[in-house]
C-alpha cells in the first residue's frame, strides 16, 4: 500500500472509528430500551400501557437505525473490491458483507430475548465474536488497513454480548491491536483516530449501560413502591372499617338487647329504641359509603356524644371530660377515635359498670373498673383485637404512642400521648 492510499485507508478507519462510536450508542441504546420495554410488557397498567405501546412500537424497527452505521464499512468493502486478485477481491468483500449482516443479525437476536426476558448462552455470545473477528482477519488480506475499522464493531458488540469486564478486555484488544498491527505490518501506518474511535465508542457504551441499568433499578423501586402503597392502602381502608363498623354494630347489638328486654315491661321505650336501631343502621350503611369515598371523618365531640349515649344503653356510668376545644385541630381525629375503639371495647368486652374518658391537649385515655386485659401487654397487642392495632398505626402516624394495661380500678386502661 502507497503512503498516499495508507492515508486514505487511515482516514477511512478514523471515520469508520467515529461512526462506530456513534452506533455503539444506537445499539445498546436501542436494544435496551427494548428490554426495558418488553419488561413492561409483562404487567401492564392503565396509566403505562399506552406508552409502553408507543415504546414497543419504536423498537420494533429500532433495529433499522442501528443499520444506518453500518455505512462506514462501505471504505473496507470499496479497497476490497478494488483488489488486484479476483480471489482476494471475493475473500474480502464477502467477509465485509457477511460481517455486516452478522453484526445486524447479532443485535437483532439479543435484543429479541432480552425484550421477551430469555437467557443468552455465553457460548453463543461468545461464537458471534469469534466470527466477528474471523470475517475481519479474512477481510484483511484484501481491505488491508481498511478492515481495522471492523474493530469499532467488534467493541460494540461485546458491551452488549458480554459481561462488563468481558466487554472491557475485549474493546482493550481492540485497542491494542489499533495501536500495534500499523507498527508490525509493512505498508500500514499508524492511525491513532481509530484508536480513538475505539476508546469514544467504549466509553460511550459503558455510560449507556450504566444509564440502563439504574433506569431498571428506578422501574423496580417504582413497582415496588406502588405494590407497598397499595397494600397501605388496603390495611387503612380494612382499618377504618374495622372501626366504622365495629362500633356502630356494637351499638346495635346493646341496643337491640335492650329493646329485646322492654318489649314487655315498656312497648313504647322498646319502639323508641328500635327506631334508634333503624337510624343506626342507616348510619353503618352511610358510614361504609364515606369510607370507600376515602371521605369519613371522625369529630372528636361527636364521638363523646355517641360514647355517652352507647355507655348509657349499656347500663354504664359514664364520665366524660368536656375539654374538647382545649385540643388542637390536627389531633381531633385521632382523639376521636382512641374513644369511639375505647368505648367500643368496653362495651363489648369490659363487664364494666362505670367507665371514664379523660381528655388533655396532649393526651387521651380511656379506663373502666371491669375485668380488665388478662395480662399487661408490653408493646405487642396480639390477641387484642385488630381495632388497637390499627390504633396503634394512626397514633405513630400522629408521631404519638399507644399503651394499653390495667387501670386504677382494676379494669382496661387505653391510653394514646402525643408529644
Amino acid at each position: 500500500m502507497s503512503h498516499g492510499s495508507a492515508l486514505g485507508a487511515g482516514s477511512a478507519g478514523g471515520r469508520g472509528s467515529h461512526g462506530g462510536g456513534a452506533a455503539s450508542v444506537a445499539t445498546v441504546g436501542s436494544a435496551y430500551r427494548g428490554w426495558v420495554a418488553g419488561a413492561a410488557e409483562a404487567a401492564p397498567s392503565p396509566k403505562t400501557t399506552a406508552p409502553a405501546n408507543m415504546v414497543r412500537g419504536r423498537m420494533r424497527w429500532g433495529w433499522v437505525w442501528s443499520t444506518i452505521w453500518l455505512v462506514y464499512l462501505a471504505q473496507p468493502i470499496q479497497t476490497a473490491w478494488r483488489h488486484d486478485s479476483p480471489g482476494l477481491r471475493a475473500l474480502g468483500t464477502v467477509a465485509v458483507g457477511l460481517f455486516a449482516i452478522l453484526f445486524i443479525l447479532a443485535f437483532w437476536g439479543m435484543r429479541q430475548l432480552r425484550r421477551h426476558n430469555r437467557s443468552i448462552s455465553l457460548a453463543l455470545r461468545l461464537g458471534v465474536l469469534a466470527a466477528q473477528v474471523t470475517l475481519m482477519v479474512a477481510a484483511i488480506p484484501a481491505a488491508g488497513e481498511d478492515a481495522l475499522a471492523m474493530l469499532v464493531y467488534i467493541a460494540v458488540t461485546g458491551f452488549f454480548a458480554v459481561p462488563l469486564r468481558f466487554a472491557a478486555v475485549i474493546s482493550g484488544s481492540a485497542i491494542l491491536l489499533a495501536l500495534v498491527l500499523p507498527h508490525v505490518v509493512p505498508g500500514w501506518e499508524p492511525e491513532y483516530n481509530l484508536v480513538f474511535g475505539i476508546f469514544a465508542a467504549s466509553l460511550a457504551m459503558w455510560g449507556i449501560l450504566q444509564i440502563v441499568q439504574r433506569n431498571l433499578q428506578l422501574a423496580a423501586a417504582h413497582s415496588e413502591i406502588a405494590r407497598l402503597a397499595v397494600a397501605d392502602e388496603r390495611n387503612r381502608f380494612a382499618r377504618d372499617l374495622h372501626d366504622i363498623l365495629g362500633h356502630t354494630l356494637t351499638v346495635i347489638t346493646v341496643k337491640a338487647e335492650l329493646a329485646g328486654r322492654l318489649v314487655r315491661l315498656a312497648p313504647e321505650r322498646a319502639e323508641a329504641e328500635i327506631a334508634e336501631l333503624e337510624g343506626l343502621a342507616r348510619e353503618a350503611l352511610r358510614g361504609v359509603r364515606d369510607a370507600v369515598s376515602g371521605y369519613r371523618e371522625v369529630v372528636l365531640a361527636g364521638e363523646l356524644a355517641s360514647a355517652r349515649t352507647v355507655l348509657a344503653a349499656a347500663g354504664i356510668e359514664a364520665e366524660l371530660s368536656d375539654r374538647v376545644d382545649q385540643v388542637p385541630a390536627d389531633r381531633q381525629e385521632l382523639f376521636g377515635w382512641v374513644v369511639r375503639e375505647g368505648v367500643t371495647n368496653v362495651v363489648r368486652h369490659s363487664t364494666a359498670k362505670r367507665c371514664r374518658i379523660r381528655i388533655t391537649p396532649n393526651e387521651v385515655e380511656v379506663t373502666d373498673d371491669g375485668r380488665g386485659p388478662e395480662k399487661v401487654p408490653a408493646g405487642d397487642l396480639a390477641g387484642h383485637g385488630h381495632g388497637l392495632a390499627g390504633l396503634r398505626e394512626r397514633a405513630e402516624a400522629a408521631g404519638g404512642s399507644l399503651s394499653v394495661g390495667r387501670s386504677p380500678e382494676g379494669g382496661f386502661a387505653l391510653r394514646v400521648r402525643v408529644p
